[in-house]
């Protein structure tokens, strides 16, 4: 069955939802499950989306537009409009692979701030999907660290809170505006 959340993979002069910058208290309260997959969610996912796509990115959680749901929107290949995007419901992370790689992350919520993040290489995952019904996902490469890095915002983990490198990460912050303040780093006590 093909997804039901159909828009288009373009920018809006308007987007439907204002996205929450690092700062903003709704990046770090933790989400509630959703008890009832329905048409309002379905809108709520289709205008992040939108939301998504006019800031050019490639995933998108609840969280980042004041909205303390588990839902997140992810779409790896924004330019592909062959590929429809995923709408994860109330993930879970059931596994995370032993082996580990470095890569640059980015996020709406913290615009022009690119810095290296360790995440494990693979993950597995189980959510509802636009219909309510159970699914089960490995992904591995980009989906991998895309869903993980939008599965933290529903806990209120942000990118900036697992860079390793504190004084780069500090620079790059302030060189673009952001508070260094607004970081909680994640020791390995509270991973």
């Amino acid at each position: 069955m093909a997804s039901i959340i159909a828009v288009e993979k373009q920018k809006l002069k308007n987007p439907p939802l204002e996205l929450r910058y690092l700062g903003d208290r709704a990046l770090r309260q933790s989400t509630k499950r959703v008890a009832k997959v329905d048409q309002e969610l379905r809108q709520l996912a289709r205008e992040m989306l939108q939301t998504m796509y006019t800031a050019d990115g490639i995933g998108l959680a609840a969280p980042q537009v004041a909205v303390q749901k588990q839902l997140i929107v992810i779409d790896c290949e924004p330019d592909n409009a062959a590929n429809p995007p995923l709408i994860l419901i109330n993930p879970t992370i059931k596994r995370l692979s032993k082996e580990l790689c470095v890569a640059q992350e980015g996020c709406l919520s913290i615009p022009n701030v690119y810095m290296d993040v360790t995440r494990p290489q693979v993950v597995e995952i189980t959510y509802k999907d636009e219909y309510g019904r159970p699914q089960t996902l490995q992904a591995t490469e980009l989906l991998s660290r895309c869903i993980q890095h939008e599965i933290d915002h529903l806990n209120g983990v942000l990118f900036v809170d697992r860079v390793d490198n504190a004084l780069a990460l500090n620079q790059e912050l302030s060189k673009h505006g952001f508070s260094a303040k607004a970081v909680k780093p994640i020791t390995e006590e509270t991973k």
